[in-house]
């Protein structure tokens, strides 16, 4: 048996028990489980389905053009640091499993293959998700707009069974299209009369979108061992994925404190700080601009840069900003007492130390001679008259003495003044600069 695929066939069989674990793990849920496990382990068992699905069409593919197998199967990365973000979405969207489902290309691929029993059978899981997709497209567009029944009975009106349906939008004729369904002419929605049967069947292929995915990797594991593996199912493989955290949701979604409804002067004060410490580095690339003298010629860049460190400090805010304020009493306020000495000492600085990267000639003068190797000599600053013309500093002693020429001088730049002739190399050097 080729080595390649017996990895793949491991790991599509790890993919498929961590599936079936997670649904499992789903229905063992107790009503007397902290609220927040349940939806942790909803958006780990889709998107092991998912992964599921994914690793099997991929080895189907390969098996079909007799292929090598992929070296790692498809598997949904966790994403680290925002695992609540990741499970809202995995939940809304079914971790991804819609788009997992096999298309129209792959269908074709697999019957134009040579027939057989247990491609059959994977033809035939391939056509239920087809019917899934098809479920959950069109469940929406059973609905329409309608106008109850004047006097009508209220159990009616509330069901939609009396009334006639309201009047579809100008160039779209069907009463279930989004467009009539987002903008209703009517006072009421319901499923379109004589399609309840039609509904009730789209909504059951919907929810059985999680069988069925189960059901067409198990199809494809078990053509592939038939083919690939000489029949003999490998040992699984190491789980990658979703599946890692089956029966983990503790771990991987920690439950976080919630904000509170009603902040204390305390909690107002921390929010306050840390507000004030957003603002204030948000102001960073600003202020180091304007030293530069850049906020004209790049200005668009400064501000997208603001525009960064305000929505990172605010996404910050909002990650640990319930987690900060749960302090009893007084001490809640000590985060903002931090967050405000930080801001302050930001603020002050700021425009010092951007000053002293993005310096003038002038000043550069001063702080690389003038008040150095210069000091004792003529050419102190205040026995000294200055100049710059073409970017260069000259500076002429007003006792008499050689001009010195410097360069580059620019205003907000960062290149230390060097001289531009030999004159005023040979001058600084008697002075040892």
């Amino acid at each position: 048996m080729d080595v390649g695929w017996q990895r793949a066939i491991a790991g599509l069989r790890a993919h498929g028990e961590a599936a079936g674990a997670a649904a499992r793990r789903v229905d063992d849920i107790g009503i007397d489980s902290p609220r927040e496990v349940r939806p942790s382990a909803v958006a780990v068992q889709y998107a092991a389905e998912a992964d599921y699905v994914r690793s099997a069409l991929a080895l189907l593919r390969a098996h079909l053009a007799d292929r090598r197998p992929p070296r790692r199967l498809p598997a949904a990365r966790v994403w680290p640091w925002l695992r609540d973000v990741w499970k809202d979405q995995t939940v809304n969207r079914l971790g991804g499993v819609w788009r997992a489902v096999p298309g129209r290309g792959a269908l074709e691929q697999m019957r134009s293959a040579a027939s057989e029993p247990l491609l059959d059978a994977v033809i035939e899981q391939a056509e239920a998700l087809q019917a899934s997709l098809r479920g959950h497209r069109q469940r929406d567009r059973m609905y329409e707009s309608y106008i109850p029944e004047q006097g009508g009975a209220l159990i009616d009106e509330a069901v939609g069974s009396s009334g006639r349906s309201a009047p579809t939008l100008p160039g779209f004729p069907d009463p279930g299209h989004p467009l009539n369904r987002a903008f209703p002419r009517g006072r009421g929605i319901r499923i379109q009369p004589g399609r309840r049967e039609e509904f009730n069947q789209l909504v059951s292929d919907r929810f059985a979108v999680h069988q069925r995915a189960r059901a067409f990797g198990d199809a494809v594991l078990a053509l592939l061992v038939e083919h690939r593996a000489g029949g003999v199912l490998p040992q699984p493989g190491r789980v990658r994925g979703a599946g890692r955290w089956v029966g983990r949701e503790r771990a991987l979604v920690p439950l976080r404190p919630v904000w509170p409804a009603k902040p204390s002067v305390f909690q107002t004060a921390t929010l306050a700080g840390l507000a004030w410490l957003v603002i204030v580095c948000a102001a960073l690339p600003l202020t180091f601009g304007m030293s530069a003298h850049l906020l004209f010629s790049h200005g668009t860049l400064l501000f997208l840069a603001a525009g960064a460190i305000a929505g990172l400090g605010i996404a910050t805010a909002i990650r640990f900003g319930p987690k900060l304020l749960q302090a009893p009493g007084a001490r809640a306020a000590a985060p903002g007492v931090v967050a405000a000495l930080a801001a302050f000492l930001v603020g002050h600085w700021q425009q010092p130390v951007a000053d002293h990267f993005f310096a003038g000639p002038y000043d550069r003068y001063e702080r690389e001679y003038a008040n150095g190797c210069l000091a004792a000599s003529p050419y102190r600053h205040d026995t000294i008259q200055s100049r710059v013309e073409d970017r260069v500093l000259i500076v002429v002693p007003i006792g008499g003495g050689t001009t010195l020429r410097l360069g580059p001088a620019e205003e907000g730049g960062v290149h230390p003044l060097r001289p531009v002739d030999r004159a005023t190399r040979t001058e600084l050097d008697k002075y040892g600069c």
